[in-house]
């Protein structure tokens, strides 16, 4: 999205907020659901890009209103204003994504702190009472493709290395028993482009965009720290199961990674911008079997 698009955004901001007159606005675009204006590196305004999006943005304030009162994790606190346009407005968590190469160069101390506070943020989300999440607004989590659509939209573009144990996930996960944790209320989208993360002082100030969050598999909720880390993944998922006395099954986790990243290449397949991310994410699965 351009940034001739600013000044409108801008002039529908001031209707509402004329005191920031003099601030400086910047556009935010990498959202899937919405784009998003930082004013003075200190405010967030989010403008929904369709209906679709509209619809995930009350689902989120609405889930947001019943979270953040009871986890430890900085989420935003939104205000929606119903427009036209609608949009929403809070105050930033200040930091920034936090990408492979920044955690490898984290300190080991630094990647426990992190570690743990996800894990908490997990304890805590996995904790909330259906019937309540569900009357704020909470959905069953957007469902994976079919296991014959995967193979048959990634093989095409699969190099041929990767094929074989493309063809064993999905098989593994056509066969997988039932979730032995059940479905839960979760995040389900805990990767370092939703992380608000200090650089500085190494430590994470908040997580945002719960338009994704919902109704899963308990499994899942640790699969996207992988976009990040092995590593990382692998000490939440240790100090989850002392906060929690659950078990997680590490080879569960492992294949669904596999197969949600190769739901990525699926796709993604015909997205030339995108694809080569997601066929490295692939095989970076498969270094780690």
């Amino acid at each position: 999205m351009s940034d001739a698009l600013l000044p409108a955004f801008k002039t529908t901001i001031l209707e509402h907020f004329p005191d920031l007159a003099d601030s400086e606005f910047s556009l935010l675009t990498k959202g899937w659901h919405s784009v998003a204006v930082d004013v003075d590196d200190r405010l967030i305004f989010k403008f929904p890009r369709h209906k679709e999006a509209e619809r995930a943005l009350r689902t989120e304030a609405g889930l947001l209103s019943v979270i953040r009162p009871v986890v430890t994790m900085p989420v935003p606190d939104l205000t929606l204003f119903p427009g036209p346009p609608l949009f929403s407005h809070h105050a930033k968590l200040k930091g920034e994504h936090l990408t492979t190469k920044e955690y490898s160069a984290l300190p080991v101390g630094a990647r426990g702190d992190l570690a743990s506070r996800m894990a908490q943020l997990y304890a805590e989300l996995h904790a909330l009472e259906h019937h309540l999440m569900a009357a704020a607004g909470a959905a069953p989590v957007h469902p994976w493709p079919e296991p014959e659509d995967i193979l048959r939209d990634a093989w095409p573009v699969l190099p041929s290395e990767l094929r074989s144990p493309a063809e064993r996930a999905i098989d593994a996960w056509q066969h997988l028993a039932p979730d032995p944790h059940g479905t839960t209320y979760g995040f389900f989208d805990g990767h370092g482009w939703n992380m608000a993360f200090d650089h500085g002082s190494q430590r994470l100030n908040g997580v945002y965009d719960f338009a994704d969050s919902g109704f899963g598999a308990l499994h899942q909720e640790f699969i996207y720290s992988n976009f990040i880390s092995w590593d990382l993944t692998s000490r939440i998922i240790g100090a989850y199961e002392s906060l929690t006395s659950r078990t997680i099954d590490r080879k569960r986790v492992h294949l669904l990674t596999g197969v949600f990243w190769l739901s990525e290449v699926a796709g993604f397949a015909n997205e030339p911008a995108h694809l080569p991310q997601a066929l490295e994410l692939v095989s970076d699965w498969v270094r780690h079997q």
